[in-house]
This record gives C-alpha cells, structure tokens and sequence, in this order.
C-alpha cells in the first residue's frame, strides 16, 4: 500500500510551485461559484421565474461565456495573463455579491451574461499563464493538475453551498462566492505576482500566425466541440434517462455521477504520466479517447441492464481522462505559432459553444424523438468529431513533411 502511495505521489514530481498556486487558486475560484449549481433552483423557487425564463437565461450565461473566452484572448495577448486573471477574479467576486439584487428576467439575462462575460476572461489567461509556468515535457501533467483542481472544487462548492444555503439563504451564497472570488484575487496578488515568479517556457513570437489561418487548428476546434456536445449529455439528458427509464433515486445519481471525480481524482495523474511515457501522439490519444466516449452512448442502447450505466460512465471517465488533458497540451503547443492568448480563447470558446447548443438541443430531442433514438443521433456526433480529428492528423501529418 506505501508503494502505492509513493508510486501515486511520484506522478506530480517535477511540477513548478507556480503550477502548484495556480491550481490552488484554480481550486478556490471553482469552489466559489456555488451559485451556477443552485442556479436554476433559485430562479425558479425565489425568484419565480419560468423553465422558458430559466432556458432563456442560461442562453446568456453560455453567451457571455464565449464572449468571455475570445477577449480574455484578446487581452492577454495585449496586457499579459497575470493581469487578465487578476481583474477577473476580483471583478466576477464583486459581480456575484451584486447579482443578489437582481430580481427581473431582463436584469437577470444582462447580468448573468456580463458576469459570466468578466468570469471567463480568466480561462484563456490561466492556460497561458500555466503554459509559461511549466517545462515543455511537464505541460500535460500540469494541465491534468489543473483538472483535479477543477474537479475538485466543483465536488466541493455544491456540498458547501447546500450547507450555505440551508443555514445562510441564498443571499448568503452570493455574498459567499463573491468573498471567495476576492480572495483567490488577493492569493493570486501575493504569489504569482510577476516580479517574483519564474518563468520556464516563455515564446515571444515576432511574426504570429493568425489562428484563423491555422486551418488544422480549425479543425481541432471543431473536433472539439462536438466531443463537448457529447460530453456535456451526461450533465443534462442522461441523469434523465437514469431517472425516467432506470427509475434510479437522486442518492443513486448522484453517486453514479460521483465516481466519475472519484476515479478522476484517483488515476487521471497516473494515467497521464504513463500514457505521456508512450509512443503514442496526442492526436491519436484524443481519437482513443473520443471512442471510449461514443462507445459510452452507445452501450446506454445495448440493454436495459442496470449495470450498462456503471460501464458507461467508467467509458466516459476514462475517454474524458486521455481526451482533455492532451487536447489542452495540443492546444497550448500549437498556440506557440501565433498570438498564445487568441489560441486558447478560442480553446475555450468551443467548449462555451458546446454549452450554448449541448443542453438545449439533447433536451428538444428527448423531448421529440426519445431517449434511444437521441442515444443514436449523439452517438453519430460523436462520430463525426472523430472523423475531424482524423482529417486534423492527416493534415499534421502533411504539415511535419512539409516542414
């Protein structure tokens, strides 16, 4: 068992302090937004809106996420991530106190689309940042760190915030998600501020190349949004489909849907280390992963087996796993060709567009063709983001002769 432990500790050997504080700062600021959990209960028991209002206002939340995302890019490439990061957390703190005193459907959708607007400013210059803060050959794992710091604090802010919310109201989780936001501003502040860090990787690029010329990064894009498409099902349909067809309980959801950060947590790093070992490319780990993915819709088809829903979600985790951690590290390498900051705005902004159209439209088709019939069209989607990432190595395969 020691070995074990020791073996487990040895994966994050090599990574810089940096990437430690970023990760914690990462951590805080994802345990802080308890609000976005608890936000479709809240508007339709406090402030009585309708599902239609509620559908309407995650629409501008998805919004502003992307919009977020492309000038958080902008700025980066301008001003520089530290700075971007820090305005962001401490803004988007002040954002959520303020939007306590939002009561009307109007009000609502222009504030949940300008905070979400200021909060994902800070993804593009957090992958910037991390990629200057870690070795060439530590970036994956550093991306992977940055993960079980997401995970981790999207485990921890519904726990936290449901405590909040019994004890405090809900105007006491805004006040909450606010103060926290400030704090990791003020961590941030201290420790990665930049005359005292140590930059590792740092590529000034004098002649950048337009991302919007990279057509193989398109393509990756692309990709990738119809991966997040897929993927974002198993947040809105399927606990659904365990609901509705495998008539399973909130308790058992949510402990279906709890191993998959379990098994994250458990061997994301480990996997990661030892597939960044192999011979294999980071386009082809991403084909593997985005199969394990389709295979994971697929299978909820195959039989009306209460067991098919732990395979499926054990597929999901493990293709989520090898597929996002070396899409991010594809990413941030391919960003050295341009302006870094645009890059992985764009990155970000794919995912932003996979919540915009994932949610809503896996619902209409549930709600149009049933569950079986919905399983094959995503299925299908699934497919097709594999056949991108098939054109995608092709054409970095023509890319390396040609260089």
């Amino acid at each position: 068992m020691k070995k074990i432990y020791a073996n487990y500790l040895s994966t994050f050997e090599g990574l810089s302090k940096e990437v430690w504080w970023l990760s914690l700062i990462t951590l805080i600021n994802r345990a802080g937004t308890m609000v976005i959990p608890f936000l479709s209960l809240y508007l339709t028991q406090s402030l009585e809106f309708t599902l239609v209002d509620v559908g309407w206002i995650m629409s501008f939340f998805g919004l502003g996420s992307v919009v977020g995302s492309w000038l958080g890019g902008k700025l980066t490439d301008k001003i520089g991530p530290y700075k971007v990061m820090l305005g962001s957390l401490f803004f988007t703190g002040v954002l959520f106190v303020l939007l306590q005193y939002v009561t009307t459907f109007e009000g609502f959708c222009a504030s949940i689309f300008v905070l979400m607007l200021v909060a994902d400013t800070f993804r593009p210059a957090m992958f910037v940042a991390l990629s200057t803060y870690s070795k060439p050959e530590n970036k994956t794992r550093s991306v992977t760190l940055i993960r079980l710091a997401i995970n981790l604090g999207f485990s921890a802010g519904p726990a936290i915030g449901g405590f909040i919310i019994t004890s405090l109201g809900y105007q006491g989780l805004f006040w909450v998600d606010g103060i926290t936001c400030v704090l990791a501003a003020i961590l941030l502040l201290n420790v990665l501020n930049p005359k005292k860090v140590k930059v590792l990787d740092e590529l000034k690029n004098e002649n950048p190349e337009s991302v919007y010329a990279d057509k193989p990064y398109l393509i990756f894009l692309i990709s990738m949004m119809l991966f997040g498409i897929v993927f974002l099902q198993y947040f809105s349909t399927i606990p659904l489909f365990y609901k509705e067809i495998h008539h399973l309980s909130e308790f058992n959801i949510g402990l279906l849907m709890g191993m998959n950060g379990f098994v994250i947590f458990l061997l994301e790093m480990p996997l990661v280390k030892w597939l960044e070992g192999s011979s294999y490319s980071k386009i082809g780990l991403m084909i593997f992963g985005g199969i394990l993915l389709a295979g994971s819709i697929l299978i909820l088809n195959l039989s009306v087996w209460v067991g098919v829903l732990i395979i499926g979600m054990l597929l999901m985790t493990i293709g989520e796993m090898i597929a996002f951690p070396f899409s991010n590290a594809f990413a941030m390498q391919r960003a050295k060709r341009g302006n870094q900051g645009e890059y992985m705005a764009l990155y970000s902004a794919a995912f932003s567009v996979a919540h915009i159209f994932g949610h809503n439209s896996g619902m209409q088709m549930v709600d149009k063709i049933g569950f079986s019939n919905t399983w094959y069209v995503i299925f299908l989607l699934a497919a097709l983001s594999g056949v991108f990432m098939c054109i995608l190595k092709m054409r970095m395969v023509k890319e390396t002769k040609t260089e």
